[in-house]
């Protein structure tokens, strides 16, 4: 009979275990020096290695011949333990078993001594399971078991575990294994197995897997189904994501502002049998990588991309900013929510990917560089952008821009009135019902209060880049009255002897238009 991958290659070995050599090494030098626990606890997420390790270690405390901490696997014991064969090795399903009866009903059974090996091992699986009354009855015995009897408890929910029974366990973490880590052990197995698995095949199934490799196993069984070569595609049909092809285009719609384009692309897939929720979480990931790219310095490594679409990515950067990409990601995460209680899950999609098309994607960085290149040039007598009949329109002109600038508020008697808000962090914890997204992004920042006025400090523009879009500045603006009850004005808070870029600029450029005399459009109206 066939036997899936992630049982066929089930780690014999400590040194078979992947990713997790802060379990493996200490539970190997424990056993080389005699220092066996009598109840353990094995924690992380699901696919890490907890129940291999735990069987692993239930051979080793057993093994006739260890070599070096690990079980020879050759003995009787060995062998019979790996077979099921030896009865003084017990694995207990607690999601199944969780009751009272079967707790006590265990705890009667560990006076025995072992039959054919010398300790009877108990290994719990998702011993979170257990009701309070379980834990209860386990509760004496794991804290002074017989001599003969070792228990494992294994959890992917550590904090539904009682302190009592943690205290009275040694704790060991199982961490999410690396993709690299995933990616090299598929090779193996795809060596051994006969299968050719491409490179960036194996590292789109390490990234799905999310640290898990029975999961990564799982979904090289599914694309081995399809043949002996695994590719890229293979990979994304057998995981049921949208191709590449159609994942770009979507995205590539949403920052040209091409609702219909976008739409079409969602009726195809949908056609095709996509669920929408998962397309969802696909355009969000797509741009979370483009976040990514856009922040950090080297994010190859965590970007789960081919060569040739991590250049597409860094071509498709050029055409949005960041705090846009963040504006997507927030809007498709809230159409998220909504789609996992609508009765119509296309209907939120659609309406979501209208909206993001609808916004104006204006990059306040490009209209800041315009600025200063415009500045430059007033400076240096050329008259920017003024067609040759109207070049010499007298200096009134620029007359308006002057007047707004010295009529802007005095912001150095803001300043010197402003004191601290100390109800900043819950106007945040109300922001995040709105958004989790925009509310980190403020996580650093301060208030403070002058009159009508609050004035946020941050240490980056990215706070004062998501304000300019007038939705999430009405959030900050519901959030701010929902906990103050009044309803303020929002600016960037300066120490009275800096002053605002813009307003310098501003004041800079108005001066220099008017000497040069030339004519400046404001919102395409000539002043």
């Amino acid at each position: 009979m066939y036997q899936v991958l992630y049982r066929k290659w089930r780690p014999q070995r400590f040194a078979d275990v992947i990713g997790q050599p802060q379990v493996t090494t200490t539970l190997k030098n424990e056993l080389k020096s005699g220092r066996i626990s009598h109840a353990y606890l094995f924690t992380g997420t699901r696919g890490t290695g907890k129940t291999s390790c735990a069987k692993i270690l239930a051979q080793a405390v057993n093994c006739l011949n260890p070599i070096d901490g690990d079980p020879c696997g050759e003995c009787e014991v060995c062998k019979g333990i790996r077979s099921g064969n030896i009865l003084d090795v017990v694995e207990i399903d607690a999601a199944s078993n969780n009751g009272v009866e079967n707790i006590r009903s265990l705890r009667d059974e560990t006076v025995y001594t072992p039959a054919e090996a010398k300790y009877r091992v108990y290994i719990i699986d998702e011993v979170h399971m257990l009701s309070q009354g379980a834990f209860n009855a386990l509760l004496k015995t794991l804290e002074e078991p017989p001599a003969h009897v070792i228990f494992i408890l294994a959890t992917t929910e550590i904090h539904k575990i009682p302190a009592t029974i943690l205290s009275r366990c040694q704790r060991f973490d199982f961490n999410r294994i690396s993709v690299g880590e995933i990616s090299e052990r598929l090779d193996f197995v795809a060596q051994n197995e006969g299968i050719s698995l491409d490179a960036d095949a194996a590292r789109l199934i390490a990234f799905m897997a999310d640290g898990a490799m029975r999961d990564a196993l799982s979904l090289f069984d599914r694309c081995i189904g399809y043949g002996n070569t695994v590719t890229v595609d293979i990979v994304r049909e057998a995981a049921g994501l949208a191709s590449s092809e159609y994942l770009y285009k979507m995205a590539d719609s949403i920052v040209e502002k091409d609702a219909s384009q976008a739409l079409k692309v969602i009726d195809t897939l949908y056609n095709a049998s996509k669920d929408m929720i998962r397309l969802c979480e696909e355009i969000s990931s797509f741009f979370r990588n483009l976040m990514l790219i856009k922040t950090m310095n080297n994010p190859r490594d965590i970007v789960p991309m081919t060569d040739d679409e991590f250049e597409q990515a860094k071509q498709m950067l050029k055409k949005c900013s960041l705090s846009y990409i963040i504006f997507v990601i927030d809007t498709l995460q809230s159409a998220l929510e909504k789609m996992a209680k609508a009765g119509n899950k296309r209907i939120e999609l659609e309406m979501a990917v209208v909206r993001l098309c609808s916004l104006s994607n204006v990059d306040n960085d490009d209209v800041l560089a315009r600025l200063t290149k415009l500045e430059r040039a007033v400076k240096s007598g050329i008259a920017v952008g003024a067609p040759a009949e109207r070049a010499n329109t007298s200096r009134a002109a620029a007359q308006p821009i002057i007047q707004s600038a010295l009529n802007a508020v005095n912001y150095d008697e803001i300043i010197k009135n402003a004191k601290p808000m100390e109800q900043w962090h819950d106007v945040l914890e109300v922001l995040k019902a709105y958004s989790i997204t925009i509310a980190t992004a403020f996580e650093s920042t301060k208030a403070y209060i002058s009159g009508d006025y609050l004035l946020i400090d941050a240490k980056n523009d990215i706070p004062f880049k998501i304000l300019k879009q007038s939705a999430q500045k009405e959030r900050m603006r519901d959030a701010v009255r929902e906990v103050t009850g009044k309803t303020y004005k929002l600016g960037p808070y300066k120490k009275a002897e800096e002053k605002t870029p813009e307003n310098d600029e501003l004041l800079a450029f108005a001066q220099n238009a008017r000497e040069a005399g030339v004519n400046i459009k404001i919102n395409g109206e000539e002043e």
